[in-house]
């Protein structure tokens, strides 16, 4: 860890009181909150037997993140956003890459991907109540692609008769965030509006030096985005309710002028959720989710669309409580996927439909035990597959919690991976496989949680071990044809990966909160080239924030924070196109970024903020494919106001 970083946490411990406050109580509120990701069953967050991250509406405003890209990179140690050809984004969650991770809004899959990764920007921090996160294998409850977790961003629902929310934030290179929150509410009718606008300019960047070890690049493209999104929520009786929600996303990237990309999002859904009785509970779901990307071309003012991505999924889910605490859960699922791509052979689409059970059984005010299985049929590919998962919690004392699980995960091999025909910029032509297998994985979790006052620990440690994996190969040459390489999708071997999670918290009653996350990580992998950069094996985040109401219409807010991250060594071809020229070790270096925040509430109405990223004006040598995307020290300026709050 560099020198930059213990300054940024000495500098963060000197907020800190001292540790004998007697008087003092652990008044972290969010231990009494409702979670729903880990059982699909509420549960406070204190009680449920699945290891969950909270991160609440309060963290993200402290964050001051446009998107979910921004705020995990901030309050998640072991995750990193790397980029591919074309500053494609791809993700890393503690050794796991985007396409094992499952990202849902209010519980609904998102269509779409790009490098097998989902498009992070349509996820805007705007009306967001909070963001649960469940590591390790989720895929008894939510079938394909949550082998390594679930990260479930749950919307705020309006209740005040009505509400308006403005905010806006101005950094460097143009870059512009504006939001606007409308909520109506009357009888057992709500409603809620959001619109997002952010945009950024395209910008250089300098590399110091003529011999980069791997890729780099010169120019950090920007982007400029929309984003609607409309909820609401209608009482029809005492015991029936029916939520809808529709959604429209565009977003435009200038890498050539001639023909700037688009991409657009699609999305609507109803829900219905009817309490049979006290004791039993039955929720209906249709969601429509929709991604395209295409090519405007400016001279012939064409717009022509290469990419389409339909998923029309039905749930039914039910549940019945058999005693005070203990539930039986049985749902099913069926999706409708298509497939529109120029690099096809054809249109395709898949059908699949699932099947689960669990039963959460609380023994007694000790123990609870939670268990499930679920069945996938798919129409191509791996045909189908169950997984199991059991999961158990144990309070020996009031304050002391420990919690263990085995999980089965498992992720079908997508229509783009069996069927695939690319031409990737002439260096090699990437083929599908319709043999490939489902990649499978067994996950073990253990975690203890412990409160005493004003602290809270937790400790956690995950094994995970894949076989099967999903990836390209090593390119080659066809018979007789040493001029065209080609990489094709295949299962390879074994791959193990271990992570302990510690985090350190703390809220005084002085105003003042601390929170210190570390992660370890490492990867066990049986091929030496690597299509996505491994996991960082040490990686940290830190804040310390300290509110104050001074009087009724003036208080403040202020925060640092930062995050750290360990050197990692990856094994790439030294040419790109000519893999026979072999291979070479490249070294990735450390760094750390801070950030300090400041926040004035003036009148009930009103907050003004200046973040100062990059306090220390950190710059990497060479902008590889993993270095952060900064050019030093960047000061922010946001307004925001609560209109219905004036009057």
């Amino acid at each position: 860890m560099n020198k930059k970083t213990y300054l940024g946490l000495l500098f963060a411990s000197s907020f800190m009181p001292a540790l004998a406050q007697n008087d003092s109580i652990w008044r972290n509120m969010d231990l009494d909150q409702v979670v729903v990701t880990g059982t699909r069953t509420p549960k406070t967050l204190k009680d449920t037997p699945i290891q969950t991250r909270v991160i609440s509406a309060a963290d993200i405003a402290k964050t001051d993140a446009t998107n979910i890209e921004e705020l995990l990179q901030q309050e998640l140690p072991g995750i990193e956003f790397s980029y591919a050809m074309n500053q494609q984004v791809n993700m890393n969650l503690s050794g796991f890459a985007g396409q094992s991770v499952l990202f849902l809004v209010d519980g609904e899959r998102i269509a779409g991907e790009t490098m097998d990764n989902i498009d992070f920007t349509r996820l805007s921090m705007a009306n967001v109540e909070r963001i649960e996160i469940v590591k390790g294998a989720a895929s008894a409850l939510y079938g394909s692609n949550a082998a390594g977790g679930v990260v479930n961003i749950i919307t705020r629902r309006n209740k005040a008769p009505w509400s308006l929310h403005l905010d806006t934030r101005f950094a460097e290179h143009d870059s512009q965030r504006h939001n606007m929150v409308f909520g109506l509410s009357k009888g057992n009718f709500s409603n809620t509006l959001t619109v997002s606008r952010t945009s950024a300019d395209n910008y250089s960047v300098h590399n110091n030096g003529n011999n980069p070890l791997a890729h780099t690049f010169s120019e950090v493209y920007g982007d400029k985005t929309w984003n609607f999104k409309d909820n609401f929520s209608v009482d029809i009786a005492k015991n029936l309710s029916v939520l809808g929600r529709a959604g429209y996303f565009f977003r435009s990237v200038e890498r050539n002028v001639d023909t700037p990309e688009r991409y657009r999002g699609y999305s609507a859904g109803l829900k219905g959720q009817w309490k049979i009785s006290d004791r039993a509970h039955m929720m209906l779901a249709y969601s429509f989710d929709q991604y395209d990307k295409s090519q405007f071309m400016r001279t012939k003012k064409l717009d022509v669309r290469n990419y389409s991505n339909v998923q029309n999924v039905t749930r039914l889910l039910f549940s019945h409580y058999f005693r005070e605490d203990d539930v039986l859960t049985i749902g099913g699922d069926y999706m409708y996927d298509f497939l529109m791509n120029n690099n096809l052979d054809g249109n395709r689409h898949q059908e699949s439909f699932d099947i689960f059970a669990q039963y959460d059984w609380r023994i007694n005010k000790q123990w609870e035990l939670v268990g499930a299985l679920r069945y996938d049929h798919f129409t191509h590919g791996a045909k189908s597959h169950f997984t199991p998962k059991l999961s158990a919690r144990y309070n020996p004392l009031q304050n002391l919690t420990f919690r263990a699980s085995y999980g089965m995960g498992f992720r079908a091999p997508t229509l783009k991976e069996m069927y695939y025909d690319f031409d990737m910029a002439s260096i090699w032509i990437v083929l599908g496989n319709k043999d490939l297998k489902a990649e499978t994985s067994h996950n073990f979790t253990l975690s203890a949680d412990y409160v005493k006052g004003c602290y809270n620990f937790t400790v956690a440690g995950y094994y995970n071990k894949v076989d099967n994996r999903i990836t390209t190969g090593v390119p080659y040459y066809m018979p007789g044809d040493n001029r065209q390489l080609y990489l094709d999708y295949v299962n390879i071997g074994k791959m193990d990966v271990y992570n302990i999670e510690a985090t350190a918290q703390a809220r005084w009653h002085n105003g003042i909160s601390a929170r210190l996350s570390y992660v370890f990580s490492h990867e066990d992998a049986k091929t030496s080239v690597n299509q996505y950069m491994p996991a960082r094996p040490h990686s940290l985040t830190a804040r310390v924030d300290w509110n104050k109401q001074f009087c009724k219409n003036f208080g403040l807010n202020v925060a640092l924070s930062g995050r750290a991250l360990s050197s990692v060594n990856n094994t790439e071809y030294i040419v790109i196109s000519h893999p026979e020229e072999g291979t070479v070790t490249v070294h990735y270096p450390t760094y750390s970024l801070w950030k300090l925040q400041m926040s004035a509430r003036i009148m009930p109405f009103a907050q003004v903020c200046v973040t100062l990223d990059n306090i220390f004006d950190y710059r990497p040598d060479y902008y590889y494919y993993n270095a952060p995307l900064t050019t030093g020290f960047n000061a922010m300026v946001g307004l925001s106001l609560d209109i219905d709050k004036i009057f």
